[in-house]
């Protein structure tokens, strides 16, 4: 059974060695950036968590993203996750039970100038996913970006 979590039992012990790693192989000045892209990470995602919209652990993967692979790319991969979790909430929403369904009814008999109460149900609204899979998504998608050369 799936628990939605991150659990911090991982994400510390990594950004302990993501931050000696750093520090080892390019001195205080690598270790600077790293703890800048931490920074970025965690900022990104901070607002929406304070207002109830992310886990917690959403916020220390992509602050643990920022940290291992510097500012500029969190913020790209930020960028990245955002458009597939929207595309991951917008399928939610529309492959629900029925909606899908209530919204092709709706549409075609206001075509045909029938009034039908419909649309989409509250319930749709606040379907929850993990929004962890978005983001590793768009860190995978802005590493192949990158490696392509693209950016």
């Amino acid at each position: 059974m799936s628990r939605r979590k991150i659990y911090n039992k991982v994400i510390f012990p990594s950004l302990a060695i993501v931050f000696v790693f750093h520090l080892a192989a390019g001195g205080w000045n690598a270790l600077f950036h790293s703890f800048i892209g931490f920074l970025i990470g965690l900022g990104l995602l901070l607002i929406p968590y304070l207002m109830g919209g992310m886990g917690a652990g959403d916020v220390k993967l992509l602050a643990l993203i920022g940290a291992f692979k510097g500012g500029a790319f969190v913020f790209q991969s930020f960028l990245y996750t955002a458009l597939i979790g929207a595309v991951i909430a917008l399928g939610i929403v529309l492959f629900r039970k029925g909606v899908l369904k209530s919204i092709l009814y709706y549409t075609s008999s206001r075509r045909h100038g029938i009034r039908l109460p419909g649309g989409i149900s509250r319930g749709s609204l606040t379907a929850t996913y993990p929004y962890g899979v978005a983001i590793a998504a768009g860190t995978i998608l802005c590493m192949a970006v990158e490696s392509l050369g693209w950016l």
